[in-house]
């Protein structure tokens, strides 16, 4: 299974040391929910690490949450407000695949950078391929070879094993291990926990559920579970 992977960054944006004429990147994160603070947390660690970046506000469209503060970052606004607030780039910081694509795509029609979070704990090879948009958290660890898709979400102590590839807007959930050669399709969802052995390629929008065991190849689409992971959702 082929992944395109657009827009790749060897070393990511947040996490770069300091060179020469360098200057602080200014970031607008999209989504004030709970991921959104987990890569608010990231962006500030990375800052106090001494990366280059500012996360400078949150946008939401959800009102209730206009106007709070999570750790000293104001929410603007919703996503209309990003000419509100000067920055240079934004992060989609939204758990649900298919809503962080469709708001990705958005803002790449209206010519945004899209930054890339990745928190100081986490151990990432230096030959790791890292889309525009994608998320690594805390005690994540990506072993060489491995390829992320735009707007892939790695999320905390989850374990992505040599040579894997990650579609766009996939999300690798916490405490998730993929073994060597994995592939991961688009929008595919890997649930708390799972294990997917190695040389196993899942299909673009699956769910795979918590805990789930995943020995053999994964259609599009579906949902499995279990132990060993089986079909419980077929394509809709």
């Amino acid at each position: 299974m082929g992944v395109p992977v657009h827009e790749r960054i060897r070393y990511p944006l947040c996490t770069c040391r300091p060179t020469a004429g360098a200057f602080t990147m200014r970031i607008l994160i999209i989504g004030a929910g709970g991921h959104g603070r987990v890569v608010a947390d990231a962006l500030l660690e990375s800052r106090r690490a001494g990366a280059l970046v500012d996360p400078v506000g949150f946008l939401d469209d959800d009102a209730s949450r206009i106007g709070r503060v999570y750790a000293s970052i104001p929410v603007i606004g919703g996503l209309d407000a990003r000419a509100q607030a000067p920055h240079d780039a934004v992060i989609v910081a939204i758990g649900d695949n298919a809503t962080r694509a469709r708001v990705i795509a958005a803002m790449d029609a209206a010519g945004e950078r899209l930054a890339i979070s990745r928190h100081p704990t986490a151990i990432v090879a230096p030959d790791v391929e890292t889309g525009a948009g994608s998320m690594i958290s805390a005690g994540a660890r990506i072993m060489t070879g491995t390829r992320l898709g735009r707007g892939v979400i790695v999320n905390t102590g989850a374990i992505v094993d040599h040579d894997a590839t990650i579609g766009d807007s996939a999300h690798v959930a916490p405490g998730v291990v993929l073994g060597g050669d994995v592939v991961i399709g688009a929008g595919t969802l890997v649930g708390l926990g799972a294990r997917v052995l190695p040389g196993v390629c899942i299909g673009k929008r699956v769910t795979i559920g918590a805990g789930a065991v995943v020995l053999a190849d994964v259609p599009d689409g579906v949902t499995y579970a279990g132990v060993p992971a089986r079909l419980i959702a077929p394509r809709p």
